[in-house]
């Protein structure tokens, strides 16, 4: 039976685990970390590099290199957030045909959806590769604040990278899973969490196994990105001021901005003080620039001040929405790598008034927690209930452009919900319906997820039609909305996809690309192990030729030769195949010279072997000196006399 993997798909870093028995393990990827940096690069022959490969590659080729992806998943490229992405990266975001936000990398249109796949991909493999067996099916986080189009456009990437995703669960309710397992009796919990892009605060009661989710709020657009990009913006300033020269405008010093200041504000987490030192940061007619800058952890924590702040309101509205104090709060949990800061653990620890919990991993907890319900859908983990909620309320647009909830945030998901509407005027043959997420009054405030038309009503005086709304949230807070007429029985139904968002079509088109660079990819691998090989082979033909090719016929070291330059000229374009047989070629026009090298080493170990007889002689004749002996544990005593005798006899040969 195939393993559900847990996967936090992370907007900095991904990260992996399976259940081994009856706990969480995450597991490492093929370099030996046990998360994944959330980057996707293609290089210049449209070679597809992701996780710390492209991460590293990412100063010399910062317009192909795809970061924090998941800020621009389900968003429509008019977004204010889209926007200010749009200043801040030096990748291009365009606009899409569905008016969705894609990206542009080596002339080609990606999805977000698709980027993120090639990240899901990356983590099923490593999965695969530690199981030893296929993986088809996945529970997959998203933060707790991410609306419907966010949650379906997720689904829709683990789609892409050939994953039947079983759940999408909110990236706290995932943290508490893993932090409450072996917790026993009831107790109220805050989990803070602050990753790279998104922030969430979930507040909940756990014990006895079951896990229920009270209230949950957030922000999807603030996390470590931002407060990298107030160092960014800071180390611009700084040097501007001193060299007249904006670094901003340059994509090259500004991805070198973006990782010194990655590498300075996790120092800080644990130093006061860090230098950053970049040579060569950009030049001008006088010569060269540097940037050589002492940032202390007061200044930072200044700089990133307002990022802290804003965490702190939907706390409160958290906790409000809960219907508990911050005084009736047992433990606070940390989740995400930004919460080792100090400044927020000591923020955090001043507005719930106790010292946060810090017994989990906040990099590694999520996957853990999305592991133990994957666990609890395949059986394998008994006695887990996990109750979680919307966190943004539903509804429908009615007369005056006004949001009629049917919904409200915080409802306990799966759930259903009726209302009875009707026409608004005489004789009316059809009704919109247009579906609404969020807390505004108006319509036009709030998220509009989709519409559909109820048609073919009966002519009827307004307000006589009995037209019945039905909204359905399933268990991964995706919405499906149904409208009946009462009267008639006709009815209309749709899985909210959003006015943007990836159509079946286009989603079946990506997953056979997917696996089409799944293919092509394990061929570039295979050419390239087949090239490592065949090099080596030549390495040492060429070696041996030049040390023996004196005891082989100029016919056997032609051929020899010839084998050498086919071999060589097939390592420049050739398939791997090619390079396989020009190597068994070589391999084979080598055999006469391989026994020559044989019989030269053979040669050589016969006279060291006759050498070793006659030394061997000498040592006979001390043969009756030695004794065979049983090992026995012998006391303190004779041991020592035993020391003295080997002295003696050392004495004597000396």
């Amino acid at each position: 039976m195939s393993k559900v993997i847990g996967i936090d798909l992370g907007t900095t870093n991904s990260c992996v685990a399976i259940m081994d028995g009856s706990q969480p393990k995450v597991l490492e990827n093929a370099e030996g970390a046990r998360t994944t940096p959330s980057v996707v690069a293609f290089g210049e022959d449209n070679e597809r590099l992701v996780g710390q490969s492209a991460k590293r590659q990412a100063v010399t080729n910062p317009e192909n290199t795809l970061f924090a992806v998941k800020r621009l998943i389900g968003r429509n490229f008019e977004d204010d957030s889209v926007k200010k992405d749009i200043s801040r990266v030096p990748f291009k975001i365009i606009k899409a045909d569905n008016n969705d936000a894609w990206l542009d990398a080596r002339g080609k249109k990606y999805s977000p959806s698709q980027i993120s796949a090639f990240i899901l991909q990356k983590m099923k493999e490593t999965a695969e590769k530690y199981l030893g067996q296929k993986v088809t099916k996945a529970v997959i986080t998203v933060p707790a604040y991410f609306n419907d189009s966010q949650r379906q456009a997720t689904k829709d990437a683990g789609k892409i990278a050939g994953l039947e995703v079983l759940r999408i669960i909110n990236e706290p309710t995932a943290a508490s899973l893993a932090y409450g397992l072996d917790k026993k009796g009831g107790q109220k919990i805050a989990v803070y969490d602050l990753g790279g892009g998104t922030f969430d605060v979930s507040i909940l009661e756990i014990g006895d196994g079951v896990f229920e989710v009270k209230s949950t709020n957030g922000d999807t657009f603030l996390g470590g990105e931002d407060f990298d990009d107030k160092i960014v913006s800071y180390l611009a300033d700084e040097f501007k001021k001193d060299n007249g020269i904006d670094l901003r405008t340059d994509k090259l010093a500004l991805q070198r901005l973006k990782e010194a200041a990655e590498k300075a504000k996790i120092e800080l987490s644990s130093a006061t003080q860090t230098e950053i030192n970049l040579p060569f940061i950009t030049a001008d007619k006088n010569g060269p620039k540097h940037i050589n800058i002492k940032l202390t952890r007061a200044k930072l924590e200044a700089l990133v001040e307002e990022l802290i702040k804003k965490t702190i309101p939907p706390c409160q509205t958290a906790l409000k929405d809960s219907g508990f104090s911050a005084a009736e709060i047992d433990e606070v949990v940390l989740v995400g790598g930004m919460t080792r800061m100090p400044k927020i653990i000591e923020s955090v620890k001043t507005f719930f008034g106790k010292e946060p919990n810090k017994s989990v991993n906040p990099d590694e907890v999520v996957a853990m927690g999305a592991a133990i319900q994957g666990g609890v859908l395949q059986g394998d983990v008994k006695d887990v209930l996990l109750l979680d909620v919307t966190p943004l309320s539903l509804g429908i647009e009615t007369l005056g452009a006004v949001s009629t909830k049917l919904i409200n945030k915080n409802t306990t998901i799966p759930t259903t919900k009726s209302q009875v509407f009707s026409t608004a005027e005489d004789n009316q043959p059809a009704v919109s319906i247009r579906v609404l997420q969020g807390e505004r009054e108006m319509a036009a405030d709030n998220k509009l997820l989709g519409n559909f038309e109820l048609v073919g009503l009966p002519p009827a005086p307004r307000g006589i039609p009995q037209i019945e709304v039905t909204f359905d949230i399933d268990a991964n807070g995706i919405v499906n909305v149904s409208a009946k007429d009462k009267g008639t029985g006709k009815e209309q139904k749709i899985q909210i996809q959003a006015s943007g968002g990836l159509n079946e079509k286009e989603i079946d088109k990506m997953v056979k690309e997917a696996e089409a660079n799944k293919e092509a990819d394990k061929k570039k691998r295979e050419a390239v192990d087949a090239r490592n090989q065949a090099d080596s082979i030549i390495h040492a033909t060429e070696k041996n030729l030049k040390e023996h090719g004196g005891k082989i016929s100029d016919a056997e070291k032609k051929a020899i030769e010839i084998g050498i330059s086919d071999l060589r000229n097939s390592l420049k374009d050739s398939e791997a195949e090619e390079i396989k047989k020009k190597t068994q070629n070589l391999v084979q026009a080598s055999m006469k010279l391989g026994e020559a090298v044989y019989k030269s080493q053979q040669k050589n170990t016969d006279g060291k072997d006759s050498d070793k007889n006659d030394t061997s002689k000498n040592k006979d004749k001390n043969k009756d000196n030695v004794v065979d002996a049983d090992f026995e544990e012998v006391k303190e005593d004779k041991e020592k006399g035993k020391e003295k005798d080997k002295d003696k006899d050392k004495e004597k040969s000396a």
